[in-house]
């Protein structure tokens, strides 16, 4: 094993987190439009301890800073300000200090998470799709972009029935983008 090899050393991923209708709808007026507890702790669990970039927008959805993870929120609004958050102006920017955090931290992984602007923006340089795939057909206004086929792999797949109390079972997809086609 080379030195480049070693987990030390491994490149750091930009890795999209999102969950997603049957439908490729990721949001309605700014809300999830399903109720999934189960799907939240699994996001929860794939974030833990990483950089999150994420737009404004979906910032203010969300209401707070997620706990545990660095919240860098990109926005064009030079005015924009919030407790417990890093405010970026570019998606450059955004990465940039995504991957120092992911280097101070020790960690191999970026999340993206959301919303549509940000994943269209990023989906010719992230490396990875971590998609829950909620089994429902939903009505919304955000969309998640078309996953290329020709560009990417599924390389896992696993289902989860719906709790009591949940609107759907849902499924977590795991993509890969295919090394002659990263950027």
């Amino acid at each position: 094993m080379s030195i480049d090899e070693t987990p030390r050393h491994r490149p750091i991923a930009l890795v999209h987190v999102v969950a997603m209708s049957e439908n490729g709808i990721i949001g309605n007026a700014g809300r999830l439009p399903w109720r999934v507890k189960s799907e939240l702790s699994h996001f929860r669990s794939a974030t833990m301890g990483k950089p999150l970039v994420v737009g404004r927008k979906t910032f203010a959805s969300i209401g707070k800073p997620l706990p545990g993870r660095t919240n860098i929120v990109l926005s064009r609004d030079q005015s924009f300000a919030a407790a417990g958050v890093l405010v970026v102006g570019s998606l450059d920017a955004a990465l940039a200090a995504a991957r120092g955090d992911a280097l101070r931290r020790g960690v191999h992984e970026i999340c993206i998470i959301g919303g549509a602007d940000i994943y269209m923006q990023t989906m010719p340089v992230v490396d990875r799709l971590l998609i829950t795939k909620i089994h429902i057909n939903a009505e919304g206004d955000a969309r998640f972009p078309e996953i290329d086929r020709a560009i990417w792999d599924e390389v896992s797949r696993m289902h989860h029935p719906a709790a009591p109390g949940e609107d759907a079972s849902f499924t977590i997809i795991v993509y890969e983008k295919r090394a002659a086609t990263r950027a």
